[in-house]
């Protein structure tokens, strides 16, 4: 690394509500099962069960996000070039003020 390189990691705190927790592991299954995914027929049915089991809806909604969607935030900005992305999906509280998200949406 030069001493002109320069990385700052930028992190983004998203708090979704799960509508239906069924439809949402349904189109993860899918995602999974298309003859596309680079999956063994193990691994496969590994997270099909991950997904299936998952009450909360995290593992379903990890696999419908692309981490590199992430990048697209910054896409636009010509004085940076994104390296890398990296998602963790997990259950959470509700937010405490949606008036607050406002606020902060620069910030």
């Amino acid at each position: 690394m030069s001493d002109n390189e320069k990385f700052l990691r930028l992190t983004v705190e998203l708090t979704v509500e799960v509508l239906d927790v069924n439809a949402l592991q349904a189109a993860a299954l899918a995602e999974i099962r298309h003859p596309e995914a680079d999956l063994s027929d193990e691994e496969r049915a590994e997270q099909a069960e991950l997904v299936s089991s998952d009450e909360t809806g995290a593992s379903a909604l990890q696999w419908l996000i692309e981490p590199d969607h992430v990048l697209q935030l910054v896409d636009h900005i010509d004085e940076i070039e994104p390296r890398e992305a990296m998602l963790g999906v997990e259950p959470s509280e509700a937010p405490e003020d949606d008036d607050d998200d406002e606020e902060h949406a620069h910030a």
